[in-house]
């Protein structure tokens, strides 16, 4: 299913049509469900046969819209391919020979020509640009601060293909260390082995698309939501721990009893060979536990430090605090204006932030059990898509305005750093120890930063591995020994993207920036 059927737009957002269209369903499911948006489809006074003929309309746009993004892709794949067959085909020669007086006459041989003589406007141009630029570069740099700094090396080792749709969100697990997740408009989330790329669980219980998924903190445990207004926890099959981890054991005995029913886990030949590569997922078809309690849909789900918590983020303007094990709400979040975009919980502490679409975000305490308190933030001026905690009780967000704000938990009156970016930012991460941001950006880059503002790099793009659509979603992994750390990025072009990120810190003496 493609995200270009999935609704109306509300027209709260300067942003394209496409961006803000995140609607679970697909149009001819508006007449038997409650949508978020008071449209067309649940307009009482439109007939069913008028209704009918939207849907088929939408239908074909949808359609005409995949067959001209499948014929760009093939041709932005063909120009790639013919700019590096020119650049590998010897013409570094030959540039090297225009350098010194020699022109290519088109057919591969050279003649001699003499070189043209330049105006003194454009010297004089060359020289104001070249004097704009060193001026500039020891400006910037002068805000680079003196002691540490990092120094990062980028290389790209795995590409996961199989989704269907667009990805949402990716986040990688604590208690399996090579495990990604990935959650998709196309209905399913999947697992993957990081090392081998290969998609070892497909999760097919949801009826909508799949906006969230996050791994329990300690358990082989998963919890997902979903645009048809759920979210479910699942747990990974014990024959799919061994595999993983090639270790014939059981799953933590210490873990809560969420045990599903074997016949859920199916190695039919429904969708079982629908990877990339043919290699043969489990089918997860339903959970062990389903939250419902949600009118609209859910948009982002986390654990709570305990692991026997679980918040969820509605488009219903609410967040919901969940016993998981009861699958009973403890307490219901309100005060927010708009629709939530993202809600997460600190590492250590019981607290938790929540996104939405009025500009804001809240800071929700729950340290003292008796009594919780609610901070409102309206640092931004347009929609809040992420906030997350950082170990250094830091909160960063991002937003639609294109700026990413970092403030103090101590004191968030004004924020300590105010980063301003060329595109919308969608959902960022922030690798645990070594605190860089990584910021993922609708015009398809992600650009990574420090606390303080100071942009380290953007993640390179070549024809293979970059992403040619919207960055949706980005996500840390462990640290892998020699290789550095793993990051994650995926996008509505389907692709999921690994990357080994090595960063070491370089002293700087005072003056010497």
């Amino acid at each position: 299913m493609s995200k270009y059927s999935t609704g109306e737009n509300k027209g709260k957002s300067k942003k394209p049509f496409i961006k803000r269209n995140r609607s679970p369903k697909t149009v001819t499911e508006y007449d038997e469900a409650v949508s978020p948006f008071p449209n067309i489809y649940t307009n009482e006074n439109i007939p069913s046969a008028c209704r009918q003929k939207l849907a088929e309309l939408f239908v074909q746009i949808e359609k005409e819209f995949e067959k001209v993004y499948l014929e760009k892709h093939a041709l932005q794949e063909k120009v790639h391919l013919l700019t590096e067959k020119i650049e590998s085909s010897g013409n570094v020669e030959n540039s090297e020979k225009l350098g010194e007086g020699m022109v290519n006459d088109g057919v591969g041989a050279t003649k001699t020509s003499f070189p043209k003589k330049t105006s003194a406007g454009k010297l004089m141009s060359r020289k104001l640009k070249t004097t704009y630029k060193a001026s500039t570069n020891k400006f910037v740099s002068s805000f680079k601060p003196a002691g540490q700094t990092h120094s990062i090396e980028c290389h790209y080792f795995q590409t996961y293909d199989g989704h269907k749709d667009g990805i949402w969100d990716l986040s990688t697990s604590k208690h399996i260390p090579t495990l990604l997740g990935t959650a998709s408009a196309d209905h399913n989330a999947r697992l993957w082995c990081i090392d081998s790329g290969h998609c070892h669980l497909k999760y097919t219980g949801h009826h909508g698309s799949v906006n969230s998924i996050q791994f329990h903190p300690s358990d082989p445990i998963v919890s997902t939501g979903s645009g048809d207004g759920t979210a479910h926890i699942w747990r990974l099959p014990s024959a799919i721990i061994d595999v993983i981890t090639k270790n014939k054991g059981s799953p933590s005995e210490s873990s809560p009893d969420w045990s599903h029913d074997e016949n859920d886990v199916s190695d039919d030949d429904e969708g079982v060979y629908d990877s990339a590569d043919g290699h043969r997922p489990f089918i997860l078809k339903s959970p062990a536990t389903s939250l419902k309690a949600h009118t609209g849909a859910v948009m982002a789900v986390d654990w709570l430090p305990d692991g026997k918590r679980v918040v969820t983020a509605s488009w219903d303007n609410t967040a919901k605090l969940w016993d998981a094990e009861r699958s009973t709400v403890i307490q219901t979040l309100t005060g927010h204006d708009d629709e939530l975009t993202h809600t997460c919980s600190h590492r250590s502490q019981d607290l938790i932030v929540t996104a939405s679409h009025d500009s804001t975000f809240r800071l929700w305490d729950f340290r003292t059990p008796s009594l919780h308190s609610v901070s409102v933030f309206q640092g931004h001026a347009s929609t809040v898509t992420s906030a997350v905690f950082t170990d250094q009780d830091v909160v960063i967000s991002g937003s639609d305005d294109r700026t990413v704000k970092v403030w103090d938990l101590k004191n968030m009156r004004a924020p300590l750093t105010t980063i301003r970016l060329d595109s919308a930012v969608n959902r960022l991460s922030v690798s645990s120890d070594q605190n860089i941001v990584a910021i993922p950006h609708d015009n398809r880059h992600v650009n990574l930063l420090d606390l303080s503002g100071f942009r380290l790099m953007h993640l390179p793009r070549r024809r293979r591995y970059s992403h040619q659509r919207m960055v949706s979603s980005v996500a840390w992994g462990g640290e892998m020994s020699s290789k550095g750390y793993n990051l994650f990025t995926a996008g509505f072009d389907r692709k999921i993207l690994g990357w080994q990120i090595i960063f070491t810190k370089e002293n700087i003496p005072h003056g010497k920036q």
